[in-house]
């Protein structure tokens, strides 16, 4: 039976740690990279008689998360104690929410690459604490705690996902909801947003669920790619093959691009939840939640006010993909459109697009901290629209206004870039070439019209790509009698 009469199904399980500055239990900082088991202390440590204290911030972040993501936010939640044991986990428990968790339903929304959106509906959102480290080396295994009580939310996603393909693009999308809301960093590789998947197959039209197999943190969508369809055709090569898929956590193999046992889930983990009797349960006020704002734009927003603005539809999503660049365009657009409202909006895409994604990756600006302004990027538009400089000059001032931030005016002047607009210097060169392409002129007026453009070619040839192209056409065209 070939893999096409299987059907995947997919669920996520998205860890995202929250952007606060201290624990969420505690005051020891969340930085990254620091020496291990520095940020430490009794809460975090699981020492006796030390009591967790709820951090304010990770809640409001909680909660802006779900109102992103059109949760339901409870105005009462608990927290439970998740029983395990792992090297890891100081407390032998887990601070999390079980039964009653602050945000239920919600959905992220895709966009597709043939225009348009689909959603996928999400089950909650919940409140917990990271666990710590292990580190394996040579030399054995340690423990590095200075994770461990770094506030994290799970976003729990309904198993709706259908294909590998899918469940990136889920990913990428949520991932990018959270940094617009300033909530998480988006840092896979330092494991800031990391995914666990839920993967079964089923043949197609069935209604019951297959066997469930997790894989676990994993922290690149090309991973997550090739992790899930490995597993959805060793689940289906199984089955085919008269065998049965075991419940079991498994890890993929980047390197080999496998994934492999790692533990046996045959019976559900009895994790023991129970309330966690050191906090008490969370209650949210109206004022409270309805104090906790969504910025200005959200990725979905951002690229259809971007094409409402004129903005391609490829374009605006692919600008609406840097948060920083969305601000940047609108405040260039409202520039250029002080002087002509009616500007063309593509101009502005092909400048963020063009010149200064170029200096973005060659890393020569910092776009959170630029030396040029949205007005200078618009006197560039300007510039070139009066005709004081070509299309490709405005391509040069660009690249060299984004690097220095010096005045576009003064840049035009340094290189010699304006053009030649005036007649008279436009007709001897004109005339010049005209006298040395009498063949040329005869097959024009005979009817080959494309060699206007041989001539225009020759004349900013001369002119060393200064001509005005739009006085060029319109003096070659009269003198070729039309």
């Amino acid at each position: 039976m070939p893999i096409a009469d299987f059907e995947p199904v997919i669920g996520l399980e998205v860890h995202a740690q929250l952007l606060t500055q201290t624990k969420i239990f505690c005051g020891c900082s969340t930085s990254f990279g620091q020496e291990p088991n520095t940020q430490v202390c009794p809460v975090c440590l699981g020492l006796p008689g030390s009591l967790p204290s709820l951090n304010r911030t990770a809640v409001e972040f909680a909660v802006r998360a779900g109102k992103a993501l059109g949760c339901r936010i409870q105005d009462r939640s608990v927290f439970s104690r998740k029983n395990y044991f792992y090297p890891d986990l100081p407390k032998g428990y887990q601070i999390s929410q079980f039964e009653l968790p602050i945000c239920l339903g919600g959905e992220v929304t895709v966009p597709l690459d043939g225009g348009g959106t689909k959603s996928f509906a999400l089950t909650r959102i919940h409140l917990e604490e990271d666990a710590g480290k292990n580190v394996h080396g040579e030399g054995g295994s340690e423990v590095d705690l200075n994770r461990a009580g770094t506030p994290l939310i799970e976003i729990v996603g309904e198993p709706v996902l259908r294909s590998a393909d899918e469940a990136s693009e889920y990913l990428k999308a949520l991932r990018l909801v959270l940094v617009y809301l300033g909530v998480n960093d988006g840092n896979l590789e330092e494991g800031s947003f990391r995914c666990d998947a839920n993967v079964s197959v089923r043949k197609r039209g069935a209604d019951k669920l297959g066997t469930r197999v997790e894989l676990k943190n994993i922290n690149s969508f090309r991973f997550i790619r090739q992790a899930i369809d490995f597993e959805i055709a060793r689940q289906v090569e199984l089955l085919e093959s008269g065998g049965r898929v075991v419940q079991e956590t498994r890890l993929f193999d980047n390197e080999k691009g496998v994934t492999r046992s790692m533990r046996s889930k045959e019976e559900a983990n009895d994790y023991r939840y129970f309330p966690e009797p050191d906090l008490p349960p969370l209650v949210l006020t109206r004022e409270f939640i309805d104090s906790v704002k969504l910025p200005a734009w959200l990725p979905l927003t951002a690229a259809a006010e971007l094409e409402k603005n004129g903005v391609p539809a490829a374009d605006a999503r692919t600008i609406s993909a840097d948060q920083a660049l969305v601000t940047l365009a609108f405040d260039v657009l409202a520039e250029i459109r002080k002087a002509d409202p009616a500007a063309d909006a593509k101009w502005t895409a092909n400048a963020l697009l063009g010149e200064l994604a170029r200096a973005l990756n060659d890393k020569a600006i910092d776009l959170a901290h630029p030396k040029f302004t949205a007005a200078q990027v618009a006197e560039v538009s300007a510039l070139q629209a009066k005709g004081t400089i070509s299309s490709t000059a405005a391509r040069t001032v660009l690249a060299e206004l984004f690097r220095t931030g010096a005045s576009p005016a003064q840049i035009v002047a340094d290189k010699g870039l304006a053009q030649v607009s005036d007649t008279g210097a436009l007709e001897a060169v004109v005339d010049a070439i005209l006298a040395k392409n009498p063949s040329q002129i005869e097959s024009y007026k005979a009817g080959k019209k494309n060699l206007l453009a041989f001539f225009v070619g020759q004349a900013m040839k001369e002119l060393k790509g200064k001509g005005n192209p739009a006085e060029l056409n319109k003096l070659l065209k009269a003198k070729l009698g039309e």
